[in-house]
């Protein structure tokens, strides 16, 4: 590409054209970096603006499509994944790695449906494993670089671990004595987990540096045992978000820093500091510039490379589920059962809890018709929530779920005998592909 050309994307950029942003994120790796040097501080927060602008724009358009298609005879319930939303995600995560040279790893306990896979390894360094079976799906799947952190590994799984993995981390020095010698003879960087002793997350249960966490090494011990291990680690990681801004990460890097911060310049052999999960980065409020300020302060002041694992970042708002309302029933209020579950289907709505949006719903007395949604199984609390409707609900219906691709597919049961939903991609091209149809077989193979 000439170099005319690339001037005139820079030009468009500080001119807050939106429509110049197909060509920018087509250019090579290289020739984005040189616009992007070119830029300066005013014109860099002003491409950020206009990249979230046109991917908030986009989103919306697709956000409507969802409702169009849920309309059709599309079969119910099913994860519909939209691949081009995922690809407006992607495009927003190597935005970050190009203004901070950091690396990406997707978190497959959050999202693991391979078939979208192709789209998100072209933008991403590689996955992050929390065990021996996300490690090889990602190894046979993503084939990039796979880094696997489990609180504890057994003998068993092991051999095959470090087989499926390029980075493996440990959560205790016992840990990283059995096992780090081994993985580092066949050639795998070592990192070790530690608790950075904050976090903002008010619910304890999903709070890495609770009392007693089990999660991380904590300082007093890292300091007194880090020099028996010092030469075989590569690399510090921990993990003190969810579903948080950047803010929040500054303030986790506050309290890393205070205590491990000498340490850092003590680790000879250290490569790398992995950030962990929970950047909300693809969120309409998401501070991108400064999340890119605090990892390029990091970098330069400890020379280290720094990692991130978001999961749900990747697959934000970028898949629905689509249910039927089976029937209504009336216990002083109007109650709406439908053929998909929060206690199967959508766990988190339950475990949180929260509550999902569905699209053209509303709260409670927002709109003039109101129902409470609810599960097609025994469990007196299957519900989903209370919303309101322009219209009155009908037996046939469908609603439109939003946000169901993250930790959904990954966690969802067969409780009651109730099928799983299907899974499908919307395609760019428009074409919903069918990835997988559950039945009678897949449950029977879970009980026996």
């Amino acid at each position: 590409m000439g170099i005319n050309r690339i001037d005139n994307i820079k030009d468009r950029i500080l001119k807050k054209d939106t429509g110049i942003l197909a060509s920018f994120f087509r250019l090579t790796s290289k020739e984005r970096k040189k616009i992007i040097e070119a830029l300066g501080k005013e014109g860099l927060e002003g491409l950020t603006s206009i990249i979230k602008i046109s991917n908030q724009k986009t989103f919306e358009e697709h956000h409507k499509n969802f409702l169009k298609l849920a309309e059709g005879k599309i079969h119910t319930p099913v994860y519909l994944i939209d691949e081009m939303l995922i690809e407006e995600n992607m495009k927003i995560l190597r935005y970050v790695k190009d203004r901070t040279g950091c690396k990406i790893l997707h978190a497959l306990k959050a999202y693991a449906t391979f078939a979208t896979f192709p789209v998100m390894k072209n933008y991403l360094d590689g996955v992050c494993a929390s065990g021996l079976n996300e490690a090889r799906l990602g190894f046979e799947k993503f084939k990039k670089e796979v880094h696997t952190f489990g609180p504890a590994y057994k003998d068993g799984d092991i051999e095959d671990i470090i087989k499926y993995s390029d980075v493996i981390i440990f959560n205790s020095f016992y840990q990283l004595e059995r096992f780090g010698r081994i993985a580092k003879e066949r050639g795998r960087e070592i990192g070790i987990r530690v608790n950075p002793g904050y976090s903002d997350i008010k619910t304890e249960m999903y709070n890495p540096c609770a009392f007693y966490s089990r999660l991380g090494i904590v300082f007093e011990i890292f300091k007194k045992r880090y020099k028996e291990f010092s030469h075989l680690i590569d690399g510090l990681h921990f993990h003190a978000l969810c579903e948080q801004n950047a803010d929040s990460l500054g303030r986790v890097l506050n309290s890393f820093k205070n205590l491990f911060g000498t340490y850092l310049k003590n680790l000879k052999n250290l490569k790398w500091v992995n950030f962990g999960g929970g950047h909300h980065i693809t969120r309409d409020d998401y501070d991108i510039e400064h999340l890119i300020y605090l990892i390029n302060e990091f970098k330069e002041k400890y020379g280290v490379q720094v990692h991130l694992e978001p999961g749900e970042a990747s697959v934000l708002n970028a898949g629905v589920l689509i249910s039927t309302v089976l029937d209504i029933v009336e216990n002083k209020k109007q109650i709406a059962i439908i053929d998909a579950s929060a206690e199967a289907h959508m766990p988190d709505v339950l475990l949180m809890p929260y509550k999902p949006f569905i699209l053209n719903a509303g709260e409670p007395g927002e709109k003039k018709y109101e129902y409470r949604i609810g599960g097609p199984s025994c469990l007196a609390g299957d519900v989903v929530g209370d919303y309101s409707f322009d219209k009155p609900l009908k037996r046939g219906d469908k609603l439109v779920f939003k946000d169901m691709a993250l930790y959904s597919i990954v966690k969802n049961t067969t409780f009651n005998g109730i099928n799983l939903p299907d899974i499908a991609v919307l395609k760019k091209t428009g074409e919903i592909k069918l990835i997988k149809r559950f039945g009678y077989k897949d449950y029977l193979h879970r009980q026996s």
